[in-house]
C-alpha cells in the first residue's frame, strides 16, 4: 500500500531525524503489508504442489540476504535508497540502466495484477457480473482517484494496517476454534505444509518460491528514509533486515495456517482467491465477506499507490526528456500531478488484465524485481569486498550468496514469464542505445521524483504546469 510518510523540517531548514527503529519497522510492514501472502496463497499453493510454507520461508532468507545488502548501500547513497543508483554508481551505468528499466516494468505491472485480483475478489460477491466488469470498475476506481489527486495519510494508513492485524488475528482465533470441532487424525497432517513427500518436488518449491518474492516486494522503500532516521547508519539496516524477517515470519503462520484448513490436494473453487475461501471454511459467511473486503481495501490501496509511483517515473523520465517532454513530462496544474501518465499507466494495466493472467503477472513483476535485488547484491559486494581495503569473509559470501540465491530463484520462473520479460529487457535496451547513441551519452534516470507540492494561493499559476 502506498505510503506517505510526513516529513519533519528542522529549524536549519533540513529534515528532522526524528524516526526510530521501531518507526522504521512498522512503516516497512505498513509498506509491504501483513496480509501480503493472501492474495498470493492460491497462485502459490498450485505452483509449489502445496509447499507454500515452504517456499514463504526460502524467499526470507533471500529477502534478508538482500535486506542486509540494501541496508549497507543505504549507508553509502544515504539520500538515494535506490537499485538504479546503486548499481550504475557501484558497477557500471549501463548495469544500473538495466536495473531501472526492470524496475520500470515493476511499477507499470503492479496496478495490473492488482485489478485482476480486485475483479476476480469481487466475481466472489457477485458471480453473475461479468469479468470484464469489473476490470473496467476498477481501472476506473483507481485511474480515478490517483486523478483526483487522492492520497492516504501515513496515520490512515497505520489504521489501515491496524484493521488488517485484527483480521488476522481473527483468522489466527478461527483456525484454532476450527480445529477444536476438527482435530487433525494423524501428526503427518501437521507437518505436510513443510513437506509432503507425495508432492514434494524442488523444482515446484523454486518455482514457488520465485513467486513468493512478491510476498516480501516493499522493503526497499525504508532505504529512503535515511534523511530522517535517529542513527542511519545503524537503524536502516536493521529495520529492513527486522521487516523482512517479521512479514516472513507471520506470512508463514498465515500460510501453515491456511493449508491445515484447506489442504493442498482439495482444489479451491478459484485460484486466484483462495484465501478468501480458506477464511469462509475456518469461519462461515461472514468471515469470507470480512476478509474478501480486507483484501479488496488492501488490493485497492496498493494499485493506487502503485499507479500514482508508475506515473511519478514516467514523469521523472518526460521532465529529462528520455520520453515525449509534451506529453510525460506535463503536470496538471490544478493537483499537480501527472495526469497523462496517470491515464497511460491506468489504460496499461487495464489492457493487460485481460491478457495477463495473476499468476503470471506476478512472476512478471517478480522478473524485474529479482534483476534489481541481485543487481543490490552485486553493488554491495563491489562497494563492501572488491574496494575494500580490509577484505571481510562477511562481505564476500553474504552478498554473493544473496545474489546466487536470487539468481536461483529468477531461473526458476516459468519460461512464458522469462520470455515475456527479456523482450522487455531487450526493448528497453534498444530504447537506451537509441536515446544515447549507441551508450555514448548520458543514460536514463529511473530515479522517482520528488512529489509536487500542492498549490497554495502564493504558488504561481498554470504557467508552471510543465516543468
Amino acid at each position: 500500500m502506498s505510503t506517505t510518510t510526513p516529513r519533519s523540517v528542522s529549524s536549519v531548514g533540513g529534515l528532522k531525524r526524528a524516526l526510530t527503529l521501531r518507526d522504521l519497522i512498522l512503516y516497512g510492514v505498513i509498506v509491504i503489508q501483513p496480509t501480503a501472502p493472501m492474495s498470493v496463497f492460491g497462485v502459490l499453493s498450485e505452483r509449489s504442489h502445496g509447499h507454500v510454507v515452504t517456499t514463504i520461508l526460502v524467499a526470507m532468507v533471500a529477502m534478508l540476504l538482500t535486506a542486509i545488502s540494501y541496508g549497507r548501500m543505504a549507508r553509502a547513497y544515504p539520500s538515494a535508497g535506490s537499485a538504479f543508483t546503486y548499481v550504475g554508481q557501484e558497477i557500471n551505468p549501463a548495469a544500473g540502466y538495466v536495473t531501472g528499466w526492470s524496475m520500470a516494468m515493476d511499477y507499470m505491472l503492479n496496478p495490473m495484477i492488482c485489478i485482476i485480483w480486485c475483479s476476480k475478489a469481487a466475481m466472489n460477491f457477485a458471480p453473475g457480473v461479468p469479468y470484464a466488469v469489473f476490470v473496467v470498475f476498477f481501472f476506473l476506481l483507481l485511474t480515478g482517484m490517483n486523478l483526483r489527486g487522492i492520497k492516504t495519510s501515513a496515520r490512515v494508513n497505520a489504521g489501515l494496517a491496524a484493521g488488517m492485524s485484527v483480521v488476522i488475528a481473527i483468522f489466527f482465533a478461527a483456525v484454532i476454534r476450527y480445529f477444536s470441532r476438527h482435530p487433525v487424525s494423524a501428526w503427518s497432517e501437521l507437518t505436510r505444509p513443510f513437506y509432503d513427500p507425495a508432492t514434494f518436488s524442488f523444482d515446484a518449491v523454486l518455482g514457488g518460491t520465485s513467486i513468493a518474492v512478491l510476498t516480501y516486494i516493499g522493503f526497499d522503500g525504508i532505504s529512503t528514509l535515511s534523511e530522517e532516521v535517529e542513527n542511519p547508519r545503524r537503524n536502516i539496516l536493521l529495520a529492513t533486515v527486522f521487516t523482512c524477517l517479521a512479514i516472513g515470519v507471520l506470512s508463514a503462520l498465515e500460510v501453515y495456517a491456511a493449508q491445515l484448513v484447506w489442504p493442498s490436494a482439495e482444489p479451491f473453487p478459484d485460484v486466484d482467491t483462495a484465501f478468501v475461501h480458506v477464511a469462509g471454511r475456518a469461519a462461515g459467511a461472514w468471515f469470507f465477506a470480512v476478509v474478501t473486503l480486507t483484501l479488496l481495501v488492501a488490493n485497492i490501496g496498493s494499485g493506487t499507490g502503485a499507479q500514482l509511483g508508475a506515473a511519478r517515473l514516467l514523469y521523472g523520465m518526460g521532465r529529462s526528456n528520455a520520453l515525449p517532454r509534451s506529453f510525460f513530462g506535463s503536470i496538471e496544474p490544478k493537483r499537480r500531478i501527472p495526469r497523462n501518465n496517470v491515464i497511460f499507466v491506468g489504460l496499461v494495466a487495464l489492457g493487460g488484465a485481460f491478457v495477463v493472467s495473476y499468476g503470471l503477472g506476478a512472476e512478471l513483476l517478480n522478473f524485474g524485481a529479482l534483476i534489481a535485488f541481485m543487481g543490490v547484491n552485486l553493488a554491495a559486494f563491489v562497494r563492501y569486498y572488491l574496494r575494500a581495503q580490509e577484505k571481510k569473509l562477511t562481505n564476500l559470501f553474504l552478498p554473493l550468496l544473496g545474489f546466487v540465491v536470487c539468481f536461483l530463484l529468477w531461473l526458476n520462473l516459468s519460461r512464458t514469464a522469462k520470455l515475456a520479460g527479456s523482450v522487455w529487457l531487450l526493448v528497453g535496451i534498444a530504447f537506451g542505445a537509441w536515446k544515447t547513441h549507441g551508450f555514448r551519452r548520458n543514460l536514463v534516470d529511473f530515479e522517482l521524483p520528488p512529489e509536487e507540492p500542492e498549490q497554495t494561493s502564493g504558488e504561481s499559476g498554470p504557467g508552471s504546469a510543465v516543468v
